[in-house]
């Protein structure tokens, strides 16, 4: 992993620098926002934009970035998104993510994910624990890939911590941890396997994060566990969102032989308040370890938002302008 600890000088930077923006930004609109933010960017301090252009282009799995300011008198963590997002909670945080994500790439949304939010609230909420969603907390959320279904999922996906005062894990696994026999690995490089919108997007009538709808319902895309570069491959995997083509018991096997060693192999990351991870959605899966929500305001809060490389690739794919992914 790939590490910058910001000097409390710098801190303070990027603190001005946010208040001066928002000062100038009233009403927080992200959305409309975006490429301004990017612009803004090239004002943070120069070590951490020469740390974060130098990991983009080594590739590192994982980009950490600590002693990112946060409010001495954070509110309370929400006990949903719904309620962050309609009480605007922690924006100066989500503006501090967005700056230093704008360095990596250009974060974009999901119409069909927390109300096509370009930031997203993490945090547990009552009566979803056991789901299979940022929501959860009793339930481990297994090693996946970001919006494993969409041919323009994220290049990275970030996530700052606000609050995580029981050490929770995020657990990460490198797609060179997967050693499968060559006969499997290249069942894996073929197009013989389904990916699934996961829980939390809204993708057909009548689904929601309570009440999910069958895999067999929702749209899904047809293509190969390992793509790329053959000599470095990239990955992308989700075992509760992924399948073999019906009746492909070669590809059945191969898809588990992998995510076995991926699980074998998962480190546990733990972030800590002011501290952003960039995972690179390309080279790395992820998940987060189970705890015990206490829904008492101290529970476990992170900001999300996904970035692509290249926005252009989502342009063609919508034929709009759009940084609001259907």
């Amino acid at each position: 992993m790939a590490r910058y600890v910001l000097s409390d000088e710098e801190k303070k930077g990027v603190a001005t620098l946010a208040d001066a923006f928002l000062a100038a930004h009233p009403v927080w609109e992200p959305m409309e926002y975006a490429d301004a933010i990017r612009v803004e960017a090239e004002r943070l301090p120069v070590g951490v934009r020469q740390f974060l252009v130098s990991s983009r282009a080594a590739e590192d799995a994982v980009i950490a970035v600590a002693n990112l300011p946060v409010d001495e008198n954070l509110v309370p963590t929400p006990p949903s998104w719904q309620i962050a997002e309609k009480e605007g909670a922690a924006i100066r945080e989500e503006l501090v993510l967005l700056l230093i994500a704008s360095v990596l790439g250009d974060p974009f949304a999901w119409t069909s994910q927390q109300n096509g939010r370009l930031v997203h609230d993490v945090c547990p909420s009552k009566g979803q624990e056991a789901s299979l969603t940022s929501a959860s907390s009793e339930q481990q959320l297994t090693l996946h890939t970001e919006d494993v279904f969409h041919t323009c999922r994220g290049d990275y996906v970030a996530l700052m911590c606000l609050r995580n005062p029981d050490g929770v894990g995020t657990t990460v696994a490198p797609v060179d941890a997967v050693e499968v026999a060559q006969p499997l690995r290249e069942v894996l490089h073929q197009d013989r396997f389904r990916f699934f919108p996961d829980d939390s997007h809204d993708v057909v009538p009548d689904h929601s994060a309570e009440h999910p709808s069958a895999l067999e319902e929702r749209p899904h895309e047809v293509a190969s566990v390992l793509f790329g570069p053959e000599d470095a491959p990239y990955l992308r995997i989700d075992a509760d969102f992924t399948s073999p083509l019906e009746g492909d018991a070669e590809a059945e096997r191969a898809m588990n032989e992998a995510a076995g060693q991926l699980a074998a192999a998962a480190e546990r990351v733990v972030l800590s308040p002011g501290e952003a991870a960039f995972i690179d959605n390309y080279r790395v899966i992820h998940g987060r370890d189970t705890f015990t929500p206490r829904y008492d305001g101290t529970d476990r809060w992170l900001k999300r938002t996904s970035m692509v490389r290249d926005l252009r690739r989502t342009y063609v794919h919508t034929k709009s302008r759009s940084r609001l992914l259907a």
